[in-house]
């Protein structure tokens, strides 16, 4: 059986705020945004590429047991591209406060960049140059016929 992993709840203060933040200067696609039930606004955003989306709403912690996380407490969040340049140009262009890009390694997924959302929740973006010729969701899907063959 797969298990995939496709929605993060992220802790914020401010659903619109977020929304428009990760809309606009981040870049990801408004998947959903509704009252999915009385009383419960969720605002699902998908970055372009992604098989994973991040969830604000303002009562999705009503729904899982255990504590709320605080927002901003959210830290190593990691956004992959294929080319580093490029995607620290294009968040510039948009706005987005972003580190330079930092290679701490010559080796394939070794160059990271970070930048942090209105309530300090905190993203890292690495460079991983394979997936210009080798998306993730082709990969996985040759393994599993490998796996299966």
């Amino acid at each position: 059986m797969d298990f995939t992993l496709e929605v993060i709840p992220l802790p914020v203060t401010d659903i619109d705020r977020a929304r428009d933040f990760y809309r606009d200067k981040v870049g990801f696609h408004v998947d959903i945004d509704q009252e999915v039930m009385p009383g419960m606004r969720i605002v699902q955003l998908t970055p372009p590429g992604s098989g994973c989306s991040i969830a604000l709403g303002d009562s999705i912690w009503e729904m899982t047991p255990g504590p709320t996380p605080a927002p901003g407490s959210y830290q190593g969040l990691q956004l992959c591209v294929a080319d580093i340049k490029a995607a620290h140009a294009e968040l510039v262009e948009r706005g987005l406060d972003v580190s330079e890009p930092v290679q701490y390694a010559p080796d394939d997924g070794a160059t990271f960049m970070h930048f942090q959302d209105p309530d300090g929740n905190g993203w890292a973006v690495q460079e991983y140059r394979r997936r210009a010729t080798e998306p993730l969701h082709e990969l996985l899907a040759k393994l599993k016929r490998q796996q299966e063959g």
